[in-house]
């Protein structure tokens, strides 16, 4: 069919479609009060009424066949048999008004009767429904079965009516026009099951041309055997098959992760509405009937297809973004404390809280400003990475939480972001630890590297800052005496608070410091931490 042309039998199609859903609903509330009635006039006892009732039953069910009948593929042809349309359309009004106005008649009828009958309150409002739509129905038969207008023979009411019916049939006709840009059919692999050989090798065959591979199964057995050999885009899947039915096949199919996301389409001779809802619920993609219409299995399939490869972008894109999410997480994680991630990940906006008990640690590289000023940028940056990537492992070994590095100076915590009880025991463990990584490292023949240490332990607040770069912080008099300890104390000593030594007397041995004055808080008793290795040999 050329471009701009319409397809007569089509549009014959289209016009009687949209009669009958003029027709359909009406008839159907006719139908249903009509049988609400008669059981209720059973129910109450009302038998004189019941010949009337039984009759109108009968009306009104002939009327829905007759409906339903616009839909039967055979009344197109009849349309543009013997007299023409303007026949046909006065035979149909015909035969709509004659079981109407039986339908009218008698229930009148029984409206009359109803004032000797028993029950008449329970029945007179659904036959007073039934007769509304009985009348309005028989009123509209005239404008609702037009089908002149099709061809001329009337007044074209479908330039001044976008309701009409050849309106509606000519927009659904635009509408299901292929457009030159019209979608590429989707090709791929698809297995073929059904235990009728004849049936295979037509589908199969049909599957081939339109450009498919094409694998067959006669049994649910020989299914599994090749889907463990075979990876496909799509299953047709014939429902009646001895031994393993098609149901118990997709229901396998669903149950196994590998296959679960594979998609099926039923096909089968059973039309019952239970076999389609059972497969559709036991996760069939779509269900035909036997024998398949080719231009809706090429459809059916086509769109499954479709989906199936939007489902496979998505799974790719979906695995694709929890790799950056996982490399996203990693990254913070070196930024972050692990549980401040995750409270991050969960929504919280303002991370602040405050720890009753948790040590601190400052170590500051003696000498190393001056060093730095001989050497190169990259020299200078490798030669601190070495040494606080060797405080980095330390840290993570213990459980020590790195806070920040300042220039050559490094700050850590224990006790936080989660509390511990052996906070000031690892503080001194990682105290200890610094000097000794830095006794070991390689210098290349330049003076060994010597570090000052202050620790101290007591109430802090910590939290992040910053919207646009991330920062962990710890704050409070313990940071201050902390890292005034540091500044007072002397190269490769741990110099350390009273609380500090108090928290580790019986572990660790200790020499009196004496007061030291620190900044806002006057005299101040200190303590060097002696590491076990120099206490033995003392």
């Amino acid at each position: 069919m050329a471009a701009g042309e319409t397809d007569p039998d089509f549009e014959r199609r289209a016009q009687l479609a949209v009669i009958w859903e003029d027709l359909i609903n009406p008839v159907r509330s006719i139908v249903g009060y009509q049988e609400i009635i008669l059981d209720e006039a059973r129910r109450l006892g009302a038998d004189d009424l019941l010949p009337y009732l039984d009759k109108v039953l009968v009306a009104a069910v002939a009327l829905n066949d007759l409906v339903n009948g616009l839909r039967d593929p055979a009344f197109v042809p009849a349309m543009d048999a013997g007299g023409g349309l303007v026949d046909l359309e006065g035979r149909l009004r015909h035969d709509l008004r004659t079981p109407l106005n039986a339908i009218i008649g008698y229930s009148e009828m029984v409206v009359e009767d109803l004032e000797t009958a028993p029950g008449a309150d329970a029945l007179r409002p659904d036959l007073d429904r039934l007769l509304d739509e009985a009348r309005r129905l028989l009123g509209d038969i005239e404008a609702i079965v037009d089908l002149t207008r099709a061809d001329g023979t009337s007044t074209d009411r479908a330039a001044t009516d976008p309701g009409s019916a050849l309106e509606v049939a000519a927009s659904l006709l635009r509408t299901l026009r292929p457009s030159e840009d019209a979608r590429p059919r989707e090709v791929g692999r698809i297995l073929v099951v059904d235990d009728n050989e004849s049936n295979r090798n037509l589908l199969a065959r049909r599957l081939h041309l339109d450009g498919h591979a094409v694998v067959s199964a006669e049994s649910g057995a020989e299914t599994f055997a090749i889907l463990e050999e075979q990876r496909f885009d799509l299953v047709l899947l014939d429902l009646l098959m001895p031994v393993m039915n098609g149901l118990e096949v997709l229901a396998r199919l669903k149950a196994e992760e590998r296959w679960r996301d594979m998609p099926v389409i039923m096909v089968s001779g059973l039309q019952e509405n239970d076999a389609v809802l059972k497969c559709i619920e036991a996760g069939a993609e779509d269900y035909l009937p036997k024998p398949c219409n080719v231009v809706l299995l090429r459809a059916r399939i086509n769109a499954c297809l479709e989906r199936a490869r939007w489902r496979e972008r998505e799974r790719v894109y979906l695995a694709q973004l929890e790799v950056e999410k996982a490399k996203s997480d990693r990254l913070l994680r070196n930024i972050l404390p692990h549980p401040v991630v995750l409270r991050l990940n969960e929504g919280e906006t303002a991370i602040a809280d405050g720890f009753g008990a948790a040590s601190i640690l400052f170590a500051d590289i003696v000498g190393f400003t001056p060093a730095a000023a001989s050497m190169t940028p990259s020299r200078l940056v490798g030669k601190l990475d070495r040494i606080f990537s060797a405080f980095d492992a330390l840290a993570l070994d213990l459980g020590v939480e790195k806070i920040k590095t300042i220039g050559d100076a490094y700050m850590a915590a224990t006790g936080l972001p989660e509390p511990r009880h052996d906070h000031v025991e690892a503080i001194a463990d990682f105290a200890i630890g610094i000097l000794d990584a830095l006794r070991s490292f390689d210098n290349d023949g330049e003076p060994p590297l010597r570090v000052r240490i202050g620790v101290h332990t007591g109430p802090v607040v910590a939290g992040v800052i910053g919207r646009h770069k991330f920062i962990y912080d710890v704050w409070g008099d313990t940071v201050n005496v902390a890292s005034r300890l540091e500044s007072h104390g002397l190269p490769d000593h741990i110099h350390v608070s009273a609380e500090v030594r108090d928290a580790l007397v019986g572990r660790f041995a200790f020499e009196p410091r004496g007061a030291v004055m620190l900044k806002g808080k006057g005299a101040t008793p200190a303590f060097f931490l002696i590491p076990p290795k120099m206490s033995a040999a003392g």
